[in-house]
């Protein structure tokens, strides 16, 4: 039996929605962002994808659409704060985006925030390659990168993650 387009759209989003949202998050001020930017993007990819059958794209146009709209984003809110100078913008901190489940736990909040102090370049991807699942390949396709330049950015981006996690172990113990 074979899936309609729906259908295998749907498939394809249930295995891919959440980590395809994670990315999201990334570029996003807010969760709501994230979801903004990830349905935006699943628009534009279903128009895309209307001239060559109309069946889901392949990861890696996934996570590049997200993030040329996350650019426009970023480009729209930089536009925004130019004109409204007086306003200003907060980042919510209290979205938990690696997992609502750990919301409580200490080090996820530790590593949640050393993640969201890393580059944009480094953290995207890390993202992309722990919780969105992609290889160095389909990482330098997404970002337009080599795939030595997105393996490097991924061994500085864990070393930055490892020497921070440390330092604030060792500060949450010396004050126990």
């Amino acid at each position: 039996m074979s899936l309609t387009l729906a259908d295998s759209w749907k498939q394809w989003l249930a295995e891919n929605g959440p980590r395809l949202l994670v990315f999201a998050r990334s570029w996003g001020n807010s969760q709501h962002d994230a979801e903004d930017l990830l349905q935006e993007a699943i628009l534009r990819l279903w128009h895309f994808q209307e001239d060559k059958g109309g069946g889901p794209p392949d990861l890696p146009l996934a996570f590049s659409t997200i993030r040329f709209c996350g650019l426009n984003l970023h480009r729209s809110e930089t536009r925004r704060k130019k004109r409204e100078e007086s306003i200003i913008y907060l980042n919510d901190h209290q979205d938990v985006w690696l997992d609502p489940v750990l919301e409580d736990d200490e080090e996820a909040t530790m590593l949640r925030d050393a993640v969201a102090n890393l580059s944009p370049k480094l953290r995207e991807v890390v993202v992309m390659k722990t919780w969105g699942g992609l290889t160095f390949a389909q990482i330098s396709e997404t970002l337009a990168i080599s795939q030595n330049t997105a393996a490097s950015r991924y061994r500085y981006a864990l070393e930055q993650l490892a020497h921070e996690l440390r330092r604030l172990k060792e500060v949450r113990h010396a004050n126990a």
